[in-house]
């Protein structure tokens, strides 16, 4: 099958979504299809190919349409820049599906949704949030689409209480490249290049320290923990592995007003790919945190690539207890504690170190292989 995969973002990018993104591209392409993600050509920072950014195989092409890019122009008022660019690259988007055919259609983002549907050509329509804006229109075009994916059971209410058809609806989270974490470099000299004293333990969060640039991801809750690991005299070292650079200042300020060293804590900037698995082998504990909060994001929208990962690495995993990770894992296979509760998180973490249980283990290594982008991509697929 013929599959377009179509975005509105630069790609690659170095958030989260250009790696599901391009995780999604390759799974569908290494199940037999034949893949083209296209992209709007604005102005990116990146210079590498996105293959090489995200450390995945070329079976997949990335073309890039030719349209004016708002976002490179000085003398259009920042607030308008995306609003012009979307302008054109929608305009270019037509022309490029109106001369290549496809047998399918693929989209994430909700700015095109409304638009994929009149081409005649079958669409999944993947949600990550819900917009609070033209939602009449949006839900009428998502019912004029072959199938609607949302990452969580709380997305899923959500969209048939505002008038989705429940029938065109799976609900499929976030997945994981296994075959990362077959090459796996030695403990020992993972953590040397991290600089984690010997006679520490070492636990690690790997993933943004924001999302949306602005939505805190419990960091500062697990520098508190930290914190309190310290007062009670465990010998442990975080590991925060992740921009932006400007969050990962402000975090790296609280950790010296906490009175956290460089021994107890350690900050990394983002990582490639191919190199998260080794630093997660070589961890004690994956520490998978959430601040206190109502916004969707936390309560609806999220299903976190690292916690996909940490389940393949097969370590202990303390997790926040929010709704949306309870569609993937349940006490068999984490610890959960109370989002927002650092003293909670800390206490978890001193268990996640006792932890010599085979069993959880193995259903851990059970559930990441279910949750392979390979087999999500099919299970989405079956059917259409």
């Amino acid at each position: 099958m013929k599959i377009a995969y179509i975005t509105h973002t630069r790609f690659p990018t170095e958030k989260a979504h250009g790696k599901q993104i391009a995780e999604v591209c390759s799974a569908l392409a290494d199940i037999g299809h034949d893949v083209t993600l296209v992209c709007p050509r604005v102005r990116n920072n990146i210079l590498a190919s996105p293959h090489d950014y995200y450390n995945l195989p070329e079976n997949f092409e990335v073309r890039y349409l030719h349209h004016f890019d708002g976002t490179a122009q000085w003398w259009i008022p920042g607030i308008l820049r995306f609003m012009v660019t979307m302008f054109f690259y929608r305009r270019a988007l037509k022309t490029f599906l109106a001369d290549h055919a496809s047998d399918l259609l693929y989209v994430r983002s909700v700015q095109l949704v409304t638009v994929l549907p009149k081409l005649q050509v079958p669409v999944i329509a993947e949600l990550h949030t819900i917009p609070q804006r033209n939602l009449k229109k949006i839900v009428k075009a998502l019912n004029a689409c072959t199938r609607v994916v949302c990452l969580t059971n709380p997305m899923k209410e959500a969209v048939v209480a505002l008038g989705v058809e429940p029938e065109k609806i799976v609900v499929e989270g976030d997945g994981v490249l296994l075959d990362r974490f077959t090459a796996i470099e030695p403990v020992e000299s993972v953590r040397k290049q991290l600089q984690v004293p010997k006679d520490r333990a070492m636990l690690s969060y790997v993933g943004s320290l924001v999302t949306r640039n602005t939505i805190e991801k419990g960091v500062a809750e697990l520098l508190q923990a930290l914190t309190a690991l310290k007062a009670n005299n465990i010998a442990a070292t975080g590991v925060i592995v992740g921009g932006p650079t400007n969050w990962k200042v402000k975090y790296i300020q609280q950790a010296r007003n906490l009175g956290l060293t460089d021994d107890d804590v350690v900050f990394i900037d983002r990582v490639p790919p191919k190199d998260v698995p080794s630093i997660l082998a070589a961890s004690d504990v994956l520490v998978f945190p959430a601040p206190a909060s109502d916004h969707p994001y936390f309560q609806r929208d999220t299903s976190p690539l690292k916690l996909f990962e940490y389940l393949a690495a097969g370590k202990p995993i303390v997790c926040a207890d929010i709704p949306p990770v309870r569609d993937v894992v349940h006490e068999d296979s984490v610890i959960f504690v109370e989002p927002g509760n650092a003293d909670a998180l800390a206490q978890g973490i001193q268990q996640a170190l006792q932890e010599n249980d085979e069993q959880r283990t193995l259903k851990r290594r059970e559930l990441a292989e279910w949750y392979s982008w390979r087999n999500r991509m099919q299970r989405i697929l079956d059917g259409v």
